[in-house]
């Protein structure tokens, strides 16, 4: 099967739909597929784009011919040339659905009116929502997230889900969660919308009754604003900057549990979470959609301060708890959320949308 992947952005950029799209092109073609991905980055075929930031623009479009057209949003543009070109040649389009677009308050650390994020995020839901009304099918990567969108939600009909995943060999278990030091790790972004101020502040209160360290794997436009807040409150916290894969599976390993504190919408998934939960690390996250159905599968959630509060205290204090959540993290990963099994289901979606193709 030949299979064309369009993606704004493609390792070496960073991201997670960028990890996503990678992993599912490298097991399509260790499958035996022929897999072409266009991006404006990093890709087999470059796409020569304005450099929007998070949203690039194509200024040109190869024609390429595949029997299956895959597009990843909320970026619409690279989708909807796909969408285009899989219409001409009257093949199936599939759309991954990976979070809505909220714009932030704060973007590269400088403020926006609130009237310039709505407008963005009206005109990007006008056009997702065309193309999600025209695609064959979309993937959404939780029920929960893809009922609560108000744009998903309008195609449930067509919606199949398939969670996102990682590579078990590369995030490998450590020792028992219950036998590690109290190490409370956040990895991701410096960026006010991950709700790294609330794990801050979480933190002082922890600290206050029983010895943990805070250790904050990344970098982000807010990294010095965290930074002051931590001082200012007092907590131990270690920010290591940004760091190689090996140092953040290193550190996975060593945490007796790891935090993912957003409460946006533009976190629907938390790939960190299955990470975490790969290396037999406990996690905690926001109760949100999304993420929250993520969490359970190895760890617990929380509605505010002080459940966050008493979450990693009982985890730092309950041996049997942290490595019981641990091992339930693994398995989950190892059955539901690893590549394997992941790109199979995708494979097996592809195959039945070209049997109604044919047919």
């Amino acid at each position: 099967m030949r299979v064309a992947i369009a993606t704004p952005y493609y390792p070496p950029h960073i991201g997670g739909i960028e990890i996503h799209a990678k992993n599912l092109a490298e097991n399509l073609r260790a499958m035996g597929h022929e897999v072409v991905v266009l991006s404006s980055s990093g890709s087999d075929v470059v796409v020569r784009s304005l450099k929007i930031p998070y949203s690039p623009i194509p200024l040109s479009f190869p024609r390429v011919k595949a029997q299956i057209y895959h597009s990843h949003v909320p970026s619409p543009f690279f989708a909807l040339k796909m969408a285009k070109i899989a219409e001409d040649e009257n093949r199936p389009h599939v759309v991954t659905y990976h979070n809505d677009v909220i714009v932030p308050s704060k973007v590269d650390g400088y403020f926006l009116p609130r009237f310039i994020g709505r407008s963005i995020e009206k005109i990007n839901e006008s056009l997702v929502s065309k193309l999600l009304e025209k695609a064959d099918l979309i993937i959404a990567t939780t029920k929960s997230y893809a009922e609560t969108s108000p744009v998903l939600s309008k195609f449930m009909d067509k919606v199949r889900i398939v969670p996102n995943a990682v590579d078990i060999n590369e995030f490998s278990p450590g020792i028992d969660a219950g036998k590690r030091k109290a190490i409370v790790l956040y990895v991701g972004r410096l960026v006010a919308y991950k709700g790294v101020s609330t794990l801050i502040k979480a933190m002082a209160e922890v600290q206050k009754e029983m010895r943990a360290k805070l250790v904050i794997v990344g970098d982000g436009a807010d990294r010095k604003g965290f930074e002051r807040l931590a001082e200012k409150l007092s907590v131990d916290a270690l920010f290591t900057g940004r760091v190689s894969k090996k140092s953040v599976v290193e550190w996975m390993q060593r945490a007796r549990v790891l935090v993912l504190p957003s409460f946006s919408r533009l976190e629907a998934f938390g790939i960190v979470l299955l990470e975490a939960m790969a290396c037999s690390t406990p996690v905690i996250s926001a109760n949100t959609p999304g993420v929250a159905e993520v969490a359970l599968n190895g760890g617990i959630t929380f509605s505010d301060h002080s459940e966050l509060v008493d979450g990693i205290k009982e985890i730092l204090n309950d041996d049997r708890l942290a490595t019981n959540l641990g091992k339930m993290g693994r398995r989950a990963v190892e059955e539901n959320f690893n590549w394997e099994v992941v790109s199979r289901k995708i494979e097996k979606i592809y195959y039945e949308l070209l049997n109604v193709c044919e047919h």
